[in-house]
């Protein structure tokens, strides 16, 4: 973007997630900040710690990582950059992927499993209670109303304070509505992948966040579309898919990842930036192949 004003991420406005946890609806997504293949420590441990840091400072109070990204790695790193944490950042957390080595990924949602992921995520992350802890996906091996429910009484005993759910269709909120209340649904979406535009929808419509991940699509078509808008308004390429994103829904909290503080501020100027009727429309006629990635 031309104008170098430092943009905060509360130029995206505001929502409050289960009614009470108010964030900036521009986050920050702490998978990058693990080493390569989401595996192990980061190649640079202190730019890692310098980019959390940063987000906060620009206006960052919600954070999105998981207990299988490292496995453990992202949650040591966040506790260690921001512990104790400033009043009004939501850590949230997901369980349901175990890990053997790097790009390997295996499910198992059962409810023992689930109940040790978010004791060692509250051990990592140093917390008494998680706002929100959020089912990475659901486990054909495992019953969807056990991993569920497993979930809800852990929010029963006041270990978790909101639940969410990850990589899930409308089906698998309606179910697990009936269990305990959903108060944000995180898939994979962007102006060039809209498979779950149903979601969206559904989502806005009862007031649940939406947490999209990989926000800006693949294919050479996505990708002239984008690269055009961005010589347009005068922006990055991440800028303008992300302003899309901000302007599809106002319950759409996207959360970019990144382990460089210039990228992390690059992202959040994001929020700065309305997209004109004409680039917005172009971008939203995007319709490449689905693609399959994990978040």
């Amino acid at each position: 973007m031309a104008n170098s004003e430092t943009i905060f991420a509360s130029a995206a406005g505001a929502f409050a997630i289960g009614g009470d946890l108010i964030v900036n609806r521009l986050g920050f997504g702490a998978m990058r900040i693990t080493g390569a293949g989401i595996w192990g420590p980061p190649a640079d441990k202190a730019a890692a710690i310098a980019t959390l840091r940063r987000a906060v400072e620009l206006g960052v109070n919600l954070i999105d990582t998981a207990d299988s990204y490292g496995p453990n790695v992202s949650e040591e790193l966040i506790a260690e950059a921001l512990h104790p944490y400033p009043s009004g950042l939501v850590v949230a957390t997901k369980g349901g992927w175990e890990r053997s080595g790097p790009g390997k990924w295996t499910h198992n949602a059962s409810p023992r499993h689930l109940t040790e992921a978010l004791e060692g995520s509250l051990k990592r992350l140093k917390l008494e209670r998680i706002d929100l802890y959020q089912l990475h996906a659901p486990d054909n091996a495992v019953s969807y109303d056990a991993s569920v429910g497993a979930l809800a009484r852990l929010r029963e005993q006041g270990r978790i304070r909101h639940v969410g759910l990850s990589n899930v269709t409308r089906e698998h909120i309606e179910r697990a509505r009936k269990i305990v209340p959903i108060v944000s649904v995180q898939n994979r979406y962007s102006f060039a992948d809209r498979e779950y535009d149903y979601v969206v929808e559904y989502c806005e419509r009862n007031g649940i966040a939406f947490l999209p991940w990989a926000p800006l699509g693949q294919g050479k078509k996505a990708h002239e579309a984008i690269e055009k808008a961005a010589r347009t308004v005068q922006a990055t390429t991440m800028q303008v898919g992300l302003a899309w994103l901000l302007q599809r829904s106002p319950v759409m909290l996207p959360i970019p990842g990144t382990s460089s503080v210039s990228h992390l501020e690059e992202n959040i100027a994001a929020a700065g930036l309305d997209l004109p009727a004409a680039v917005y429309d172009a971008l939203s006629a995007v319709e490449p192949p689905p693609i399959s990635l994990r978040g």
